[in-house]
């Protein structure tokens, strides 16, 4: 299996003969064969550029193997047999060897390699007649979703290296790990210059300045625990989480959907409240597209052509209880439990019954005619999964202004709570605590691959509190009958975690290819 720097330079060096050994070789986005010299001449060439950003080949490992895996197995929330790799994320047993764990660290880099090359492309090929704000936001979408990637990567790993140009490997292809402030400071970067240059909409469903804020909100709320003492988080980091959270929640004019369930659905793509979504189109092969189908608990009724799902992930007892009985109408979005009856699935055959115990919902589409999707197939789902939304903004909007207190009865961070309870029909609150933060995150979000990265964030500066969140857990799915709740056997013996248990061992293959990555990490600034 080839490492990810073996296949970047096996990318560059590729390009290097086609271009006849001209310098110019990474002039061009990756997996195009269109010459560099005659693209990105119009501002329309830019567009079309960056639109091979959001999907692809390069996210599609990712979006399958790492997505609901590592953010909801990994945290508890959700448990797949079947699958020795996943069994190792539910049991804290993850090795270097660990095929998820390599798909996500190749899966990151591969997207950091397409944003490499497009950002290089258009600042030496762009000629001057393009007017410089659609350089710039051209480069700010790129800097955004490079900027995600490295977020990302520091979540699991903390110190990787920071790759800016790809064609560094080809003459030093062993780098060194980057020390993790410094990855997250780069993501800031990034993400800061995205907030400076993208515009405040997009009718294409692109990132937006409000979703780079929302990002940047994120990244700053997150390195704030990093390297701190005594429980507490660096207070000019909760401070820029706070302004650029709450710049969105008060002055993007944006509002959450009225309907949680809507958000899951084909026809609401790119919803207002849908910040950063992958932008997948219906028809191809293994992984190409959204593959997130083959998660259904259903049958063939319920399938995009005939063909249903054929991995049993499922909701742990643990977050099958989080749901209080009002909360009805987030948990059925999210999984099916035996009863549970959805109009728009089979909708052409009078609707879907679920008849199993409990399954996945969120992401679970229907048939080619429920998404007016003809092409669509079972390895490439037309829903546009999103990444940020906007409740997760508001939620980290309120944790900022929470920060080092124990709780809050603060006016701003109630009210933007509270939206997000309200619209899932619960009572308000009067206070909140990190608690109650994490809970209502666990529960709005969970099936988008989000909580792991909260447990990560709470390990920084309250590692007890992280710790025993997962031990606490009761991470194996179970049974219904009659509306008895029968807890499943587990899939493997669940390994007692520890601090170690937040951070990833380098993937195997990556360490004997280079073997700095052992070394002890540097600084990048």
């Amino acid at each position: 299996m080839k490492t990810i720097l073996e296949k970047i330079i096996a990318f560059l060096l590729t390009m290097i003969m086609i271009s006849g050994c001209s310098k110019s070789f990474l002039d061009r986005p990756p997996l195009s064969q269109i010459s560099a010299d005659n693209f990105y001449q119009t501002s329309n060439d830019l567009r079309l550029a960056t639109a091979a950003l959001y999907a692809g080949s390069q996210w599609a490992d990712w979006n399958y193997t790492c997505y609901l895996p590592v953010g909801d197995v990994l945290s508890g929330n959700m448990a797949v047999g079947y699958w020795g790799d996943a069994v190792q994320l539910n049991t804290f047993t993850v090795t270097g060897l660990n095929g998820i764990m390599i798909s996500n660290w190749k899966g990151m880099y591969s997207v950091i390699a397409h944003c490499n090359v497009t950002i290089n492309a258009i600042e030496q090929k762009a000629p001057a007649s393009i007017p410089d704000k659609d350089k710039k936001a051209a480069i700010a979408e790129a800097r955004f979703i490079r900027g995600f990637a490295y977020y990302n990567l520091a979540v699991l790993w903390g110190a990787v290296p920071v790759i800016e140009d790809n064609s560094k490997l080809i003459i030093s292809p062993l780098i060194n790990r980057v020390k993790t402030e410094d990855v997250y400071k780069f993501a800031i970067n990034d993400l800061t210059f995205a907030a400076e240059n993208l515009p405040p909409s997009d009718a294409a469903g692109r990132v937006t300045t409000w979703s780079a804020q929302g990002m940047l909100s994120k990244v700053y709320l997150t390195a704030a625990g990093l390297n701190q003492q005594g429980g507490s988080r660096d207070q000019a980091y909760l401070d820029s989480a706070r302004k650029y959270a709450g710049n969105v929640c008060k002055n993007s004019g944006l509002a959450l959907a009225a309907n949680y369930a809507d958000l899951f659905k084909t026809q609401f793509n790119d919803n207002p409240e849908s910040l950063f979504a992958l932008q997948w189109a219906p028809g191809g092969g293994w992984l190409e597209g959204n593959m997130l189908q083959i998660y259904s608990p259903g049958g063939a009724e319920i399938s995009a052509n005939g063909s249903p799902g054929w991995f049993a992930i499922s909701p742990t007892v643990d977050m099958y209880q989080l749901y209080s009985t009002s909360d009805s109408v987030r948990r059925k979005a999210t999984f099916m439990i035996n009863g549970d009856y959805y109009p728009e699935l089979n909708a052409a055959g009078g609707g879907y019954k679920y008849t199993g115990s409990c399954g996945l919902k969120k992401h679970i589409i229907g048939t080619n005619k429920d998404n007016n999707a003809p092409t669509m197939n079972l390895t490439s789902s037309a829903e546009h999964n999103a990444l940020l939304r906007l409740a997760d903004v508001y939620l980290i909007y309120a944790e900022a202004i929470l920060g080092n207190s124990g709780e809050t009865a603060d006016g701003d961070a109630l009210l933007y709570f509270n939206k997000v309870r309200t619209r899932a029909g619960i009572t308000p609150t009067t206070k909140i605590d990190i608690d109650t933060l994490l809970n209502e995150r666990r529960i709005e979000l969970a099936g988008e691959g989000q909580y792991w990265a909260d447990l990560v964030r709470l390990s920084y500066y309250n590692p007890a509190k992280a710790i025993s969140k997962l031990k606490g857990e009761t991470r194996v799915t179970f049974t219904l009958s009659n509306g008895v709740l029968t807890p499943a056997a587990p899939y493997g013996v669940i390994t007692p975690p520890t601090i170690q248990s937040f951070t990833f061992p380098l993937p195997s293959s990556e360490v004997t290819a280079n073997p700095k990555l052992s070394e002890p990490p540097v600084s990048y600034y």
